[in-house]
């Protein structure tokens, strides 16, 4: 009897070793995973991009930093990670974006089930990382190293702050630095370092869209030399000669506007004022060919030099979907017969874009045409673009109300550091694009 209890007695320490080691070999996955994208996290605050060991050979190290370099000289805040299918796909990229802790763009390559990308409001418009990750994904069918580099390639110029390797946006080495100099005269030089780098922004921000509107006050310059109209003839009355005079003085409005512009914002005063002059316009001819006085309605959308548009048509660009959008008499008959619109286009670094895709320095100039329409009109006319989602957010529309600086120039940018304290639900939308699937990009609802 005593042997027979000793044994029982030492069968139950084994019993639970073994239970512990079964339970081990569960987790072990799990841990191995969590410790991948420690690594991973790691590795992406250096401004480097990660590949888990087990996926270098389908992406080599060579091709990682190569990327790396391409995302370097872009100076963006924007994240690479290469890793297996062990990682959870539902979580990879809350988890990573948790632990780097920067506001930004991140992008994730997950074993066999292929590309899913997601950004911060603050580094990019909602919807426009999984729109790209979208198109590159359903492109290059699966191919890691096209994927990721094109989507650098489209994500890099839409994309707001500066790399982590940046000499003044890497927040998680700056904040100790000015934690320590608080009572210094270091910390007034960042502070001012910083405000110049806004204004070197803002001036070549303004150079490029002043361009577009001085075109814009010389064509309707143009108008009022064709107008041949003289206040003093017979069969003008003063009806005629005060549309005359207001669209005069909004002309000199424009020009003595556009000369005292400052910031990109300075140029929406420019804009409505051209939009009230030409509208003037419209009415004196009406008057004069004794034709009913025209409807206050928006320019044409798809070149406000147009003048005002007289209906509203079903349009679509390529690839996109269809909305109502006021147009000119030229530009809805265009559309009838199933031609291109005459879209006013603008230089940019990538070449000619429309106006609506030519960057954030873009949105007073646009704003500004169509102000007097109520403050949904333009973003709903915009939705998918560029301007469009940065125009619909609270940031952009509370400024324009009161007077101030408007959203793209104050919201809050990508590059700073925020630690695991973000709003996860900004976090958000998208899903996986592997192979030639349409996943996470695809244009939907309203989106172009």
């Amino acid at each position: 009897m005593r042997t027979l209890a000793r044994r029982s007695r030492g069968a139950g320490p084994l019993a639970l070793v073994a239970a512990l080691l079964g339970l081990l070999l569960l987790l072990a996955p799990a841990a191995s995973a969590a410790g991948g994208l420690s690594n991973a996290a790691a590795t992406l605050k250096k401004g480097q991009v990660y590949v888990d060991p087990t996926m270098l050979n389908r992406f080599s190290q060579d091709q990682a930093d190569a990327l790396t370099k391409k995302i370097e000289k872009a100076d963006k805040p924007i994240f690479i990670a290469v890793v297996p299918d062990a990682a959870n796909k539902d979580t990879v990229l809350t988890d990573l974006r948790t632990l780097v802790g920067i506001d930004g763009v991140y992008g994730v390559w997950r074993g066999t089930g292929g590309f899913l990308a997601h950004a911060d409001r603050g580094a990019m418009g909602v919807g426009t990382a999984e729109r790209i990750a979208g198109a590159v994904g359903r492109a290059d069918k699966g191919d890691i190293n096209a994927t990721l580099n094109d989507f650098v390639d489209q994500a890099a110029p839409q994309t707001k702050g500066q790399g982590v390797n940046h000499s003044t946006s890497i927040a998680w080495v700056v904040i100790p630095v000015v934690l320590v100099a608080l009572a210094g005269a270091g910390v007034f030089f960042l502070f001012r370092r910083a405000k110049k780098r806004k204004e070197e922004q803002a001036r070549a921000e303004l150079e490029q869209v002043s361009r577009v509107v001085d075109e814009d006050i010389t064509a309707f310059g143009e108008e009022l030399d064709r107008l041949d109209f003289n206040p003093g003839a017979a069969d003008a009355d003063d009806a005629q000669r005060t549309d005359y005079t207001h669209a005069l003085d909004s002309y000199e409005k424009s020009k003595r506007l556009m000369a005292e512009a400052k910031r990109p914002e300075d140029v929406k005063p420019v804009t409505e004022a051209i939009e009230d002059g030409r509208f003037a316009l419209a009415t004196l001819s009406a008057r004069r060919d004794k034709r009913p006085l025209p409807e206050r309605r928006p320019p044409c959308f798809m070149d406000p030099r147009h003048g005002p548009s007289v209906k509203d048509v079903d349009w679509a660009p390529a690839g996109g979907s269809a909305r109502s959008v006021p147009v000119c008499q030229a530009d809805a008959d265009r559309v009838a017969a199933g031609l291109d619109p005459a879209v006013r286009t603008v230089d940019t670094e990538h070449g000619p874009q429309p106006y609506w895709n030519a960057g954030p320095a873009y949105a007073p100039y646009a704003g500004g045409y169509y102000s007097s329409f109520g403050g949904g009109l333009l973003p709903g006319l915009l939705v998918g673009t560029m301007l469009g989602s940065m125009m619909s957010t609270p940031a952009y529309a509370a400024p324009m109300m009161d007077g101030g600086h408007h959203g793209y120039q104050d919201q809050y940018e990508g590059g700073d550091y925020t630690g695991a304290d973000f709003n996860a639900g900004d976090f958000s939308g998208g899903g996986w694009s592997g192979g030639g699937d349409s996943g996470g990009g695809d244009f939907g609802g309203g989106d172009w």
